[in-house]
C-alpha cells in the first residue's frame, strides 16, 4: 500500500526539522518528500523561527524580508502502514496542522 501524507507548518524551520528527522531517523529518500508554499506565493510560513529571526552578537545586521505569505506544506509519499505511521509521528512532534492521506493512485 502507498500512501501520501500532506501537512502544513507554521514556520519553515518545522517543516525543515520534519524532513530531516524523516530523511535521518528513517530513512525516507528526499526525493520522496515535497516542501512548497501552500498558497501561490514563496513562504517562510506563518511566522518567523530559526535562520528567519535575529541573530545573536556578533552577527550580520538583522533582516526582516522573511516572506511570510502562509504556511508551509510538506507532502511525503510512502509504503506500507508502518512507514505511515512514522510519518505521522514526526508530522506530530513537529506541530503539523491539517494532515491529509490521500491514494497517490487517484491524484
Amino acid at each position: 500500500m502507498t500512501v501520501m501524507l500532506s501537512a502544513t507548518f507554521d514556520t519553515r524551520r518545522e517543516a525543515e526539522m520534519t524532513v530531516e528527522r524523516l530523511v535521518q531517523q528513517f530513512d525516507l529518500d528526499r526525493a520522496a518528500i515535497f516542501i512548497t508554499a501552500e498558497g501561490d506565493e514563496n513562504s517562510a510560513g506563518e511566522e518567523k523561527a530559526g535562520s528567519d529571526t535575529e541573530a545573536g552578537e556578533p552577527s550580520a545586521e538583522a533582516r526582516d524580508d522573511a516572506p511570510l505569505n502562509g504556511a508551509v506544506a510538506v507532502t511525503v509519499e510512502v509504503s506500507g502502514e508502518e512507514m505511515a505511521e512514522k510519518v505521522r509521528d514526526a508530522f506530530g512532534e513537529f506541530d503539523a496542522a491539517g494532515v491529509v492521506e490521500t491514494d497517490p493512485a487517484i491524484q
